[in-house]
């Protein structure tokens, strides 16, 4: 068995004995899963619900269909579905809400492009694994509302109130920067209009993914670097000295899945080699000791090992190698795969992922196990990329 093989059958047993099981014990019979557990695994059955964490796990159990036809994960992505539908979109200001009391009633109903994109990507995945048009019909709902509502001459604008109202856009600012607007929320409008884009070809979609990637290569990408820039004025004018290694590596996977999913010989021109030059600056910059550190902010460098940053980096080198053959991405993905089984995994019963430990790999207790950003997002999709990578090697 060599170390390909070997990888492959370790993250398979991760996704389907730990992460899968994990998750199935949060479905809340009330609707939706249940949104907190502490670092002491305390779950709070009336925490509240993001709209992202469910989103999320929506797609997470799609994909596990899809990805290993196992019909079992169709019961709980059916039942994430219904969550959505029924208590996450605004009927009467469209678009849908960013968070919920424990009972489906909103407690913050702010609306954020965001959001709205993770949406997207969760139903465009049911759709494909179900076959429910109306779950289509909702991802088109919400794509044509980010397109009349989100949209100006410079890019996306991101924060909202209730009936879209541009509001402070602290949800996705952080380190101090008062943004405008973001590369993450462009990216994940990427990423969901990529998925909907795979679930029926639609050219308007196809069209308004091509726009955003080029974006992405005019405003985001810097040419010289070969970084992405992080946060951004009203103008898409980059307002931060901060390079976030997770995303970075991130993008450089998911927008290569885009070209691929296009399959547009202009778009690839002019995209270019931006993503191996990614790649390679990522790994250069942030590949320590076998695993990622987190990001450079105005210079310094935080060495701590964040769960979504080490699994993104996976799937993130693996993909590189597939482009270039070049072994020394094949061999970082495997180191931080050996990381997160040594580290990041949870191995307490009952328990998953770390949120992430120090540069020592001892884990920050503040952080808890599952909460509004934490879910089986970033790790189960770095156990379904490697499943179905390996399949094509």
């Amino acid at each position: 068995m060599n170390d390909l093989q070997k990888m492959n059958t370790e993250i398979s047993k991760e996704l389907l004995h730990h992460i899968v099981p994990f998750w199935n014990e949060l479905k809340d019979d009330r609707g939706g899963f249940y949104g907190s557990v502490d670092f002491n695994l305390n779950l709070d059955k009336n925490a509240v619900k993001g709209v992202i964490l469910n989103s999320r796990i929506l797609w997470f159990y799609s994909n596990v269909f899809l990805t290993i036809r196992d019909k079992a994960a169709l019961a709980p992505a059916c039942h994430a579905y219904n969550f959505l539908k029924r208590y996450c979109f605004d009927e009467q200001c469209e678009g849908v809400y960013w968070m919920l009391h424990y009972d489906g009633t909103p407690c913050d109903d702010m609306k954020h492009t965001y959001n709205q994109a993770f949406a997207i990507y969760g139903l465009s995945s049911y759709y494909v694994a179900s076959g429910d048009q109306e779950a289509l019909q909702l991802a088109y709902r919400l794509y044509h509302t980010i397109e009349t509502k989100c949209t100006d001459s410079y890019g996306y604008r991101e924060a909202f109130d209730r009936c879209w109202k541009l509001i402070d856009n602290d949800k996705l600012s952080e380190d101090g920067f008062d943004a405008k607007k973001s590369m993450n929320t462009l990216l994940h409008i990427i990423e969901a209009y990529t998925e909907l884009y795979r679930a029926d070809g639609n050219v308007e979609v196809g069209e308004s993914l091509k726009k955003a990637l080029c974006l992405c290569k005019s405003k985001v990408y810097d040419s010289q670097s070969h970084m992405l820039g992080v946060f951004f004025n009203e103008k898409m004018q980059c307002i931060a000295d901060l390079y976030s290694y997770g995303h970075d590596i991130e993008a450089a996977w998911l927008i290569d899945r885009a070209c691929e999913v296009l399959n547009d010989d202009v778009i690839n021109a002019k995209l270019g080699d931006m993503t191996a030059q990614i790649a390679n600056k990522v790994l250069a910059s942030a590949f320590e000791n076998g695993a990622m550190n987190n990001q450079r902010c105005r210079g310094i460098v935080d060495k701590t090992h964040v769960w979504w940053v080490e699994a993104e980096s996976v799937v993130g080198f693996l993909n590189a190698y597939q482009k270039s053959g070049n072994e020394k991405y094949l061999q970082a993905s495997l180191q931080i795969w050996q990381y997160i089984k040594d580290h990041i995994i949870d191995k307490r019963r009952g328990s998953e992922w770390y949120w992430c430990v120090d540069s020592n790999g001892k884990p920050t207790e503040r952080k808890s196990i599952v909460e509004p950003w934490k879910c089986p997002y970033h790790n189960g999709r770095m156990c379904m990329e490697v499943i179905k990578r390996n399949a094509d090697l």
